[in-house]
């Protein structure tokens, strides 16, 4: 086989590639190591950044996103029992996200991109990358026991943190930054109406809570566990019970409870790896980097992380530049770690840490009645949330 960019991995990241790299006349095979239905499947992030919806909307397939997506303009702290509104709109002259959920946008996604009859393989095996620091990279993989080989002028690694592009980098050519966070979440999906119309992010002695959402119906809520907890462990009953007591009065009242469609615990962690060029490949999405996900940022990097890699593939096609390829690490860089400040900050101000003991907990509240009261720290705030913008 052969292509213009072969693209490992087919979740959101990968498939907004290949859908703005079709649209810009640029030939893509993606290759995916599980199939559709397990990458449909997975229960990921919800909210979209304004830089998000753009590109979207760029590639095309906005229609369902603005027709069921929900547009919020601010988001809701809770501490020492009380709720303060962050007004993220009025903060950033008119900035809002958006909840619609990652599985949907996967959605649109892979429905697109089979309507256009775009060659995409599922379940393949043995997957890997070679030669990508020639002029003549090569993507192998098995499929139905046989064997299969792209040539192509340029390897896009939207595989993910366990994927193998980045494993297939020498050693001595990659630095890797890692901080990995003592506690997880407890994630519970359910068939309830949201609590609030807006999230919320609590601080409590008890520890983290987030009442998010996935639309008028269909709630997500979160709780800080130790990472030594076991999701078995874990009832429905008692994840009611332990949200109920990290809220305030009226959130508690309002709460609608429910089977779990879905639980797991997800640990966190930050982590980025420089650069994300080799040769002719470039990791994009979580195989470059990952945030933990208190300021919903995930997602949002490897949006902006394929915006940038598009732009380069599209000038190097048209204008035969090498200009967007060359600086496509370093830009990235730049915006990723302004997100990884910023969640490592909104982690570390809303989660209990046992080691800082009372007086860690004094300290956050003071930030955050520091916080709600001013103008320019709500501000910072907001502007971090929505999402800073993409620099040519």
């Amino acid at each position: 086989m052969r292509t213009q960019v072969a693209i490992i991995g087919a979740g959101p990241a990968g498939l907004l590639l290949g859908q703005l790299l079709h649209k810009a006349g640029i030939d893509n095979i993606i290759v995916e190591r599980q199939s559709g239905d397990y990458v449909l499947g997975r229960i990921r992030a919800g909210i979209l950044e304004q830089v998000t919806i753009d590109l979207v909307d760029e590639a095309g397939l906005g229609q369902r996103m603005h027709a069921e997506g929900l547009v919020h303009g601010g988001i809701e702290l809770l501490f020492k029992g009380e709720r303060h509104r962050i007004d993220l709109n009025g903060f950033t002259g008119g900035k809002n996200v958006m909840v619609y959920g990652q599985t949907e946008l996967t959605r649109d996604l892979m429905e697109a991109r089979a309507a256009a009859d775009l060659q995409t393989v599922y379940s393949a095996s043995q997957v890997a990358v070679h030669d990508f620091d020639s002029s003549q990279p090569r993507v192998t993989f098995e499929k139905d026991g046989q064997v299969h080989e792209i040539r192509c002028d340029f390897i896009a690694g939207c595989d993910g943190f366990h994927g193998v592009c980045r494993a297939s980098v020498p050693e001595g050519a990659i630095t890797e930054y890692e901080k990995v966070y003592p506690f997880g979440w407890l994630g519970l999906l359910s068939d309830t109406p949201p609590v609030s119309e807006e999230l919320i992010y609590a601080n409590t002695p008890r520890g983290f809570a987030l009442c998010s959402q996935r639309s008028l119906t269909r709630s997500r809520y979160y709780l800080q566990v130790p990472l030594t907890d076991k999701v078995e462990a874990w009832s429905d009953d008692a994840f009611w019970a332990e949200l109920s007591l990290r809220l305030d009065d009226e959130a508690r009242e309002r709460l609608v409870t429910g089977p779990s469609l879905e639980k797991s615990i997800a640990p966190l962690r930050s982590f980025v790896t420089e650069p994300l060029r080799f040769g002719r490949m470039f990791l994009a999405g979580d195989a470059g980097h990952i945030v933990p996900p208190t300021g919903a940022k995930g997602l949002n990097l490897a949006a902006s992380d394929v915006k940038y890699l598009s732009t380069a593939f599209i000038e190097f096609y048209r204008e035969r530049s090498e200009a967007g390829i060359d600086h496509y690490s370093q830009r990235c860089l730049s915006r990723i770690w302004k997100a990884e400040r910023f969640s490592w900050w909104f982690t570390s101000l809303m989660h209990r840490f046992p080691e800082t003991g009372e007086f860690g907990q004094k300290i956050q509240e003071a930030e955050l009645d520091y916080l709600v009261g001013s103008a320019a720290a709500s501000t910072a705030l907001a502007e971090n949330y929505v999402g800073l913008p993409i620099k040519a």
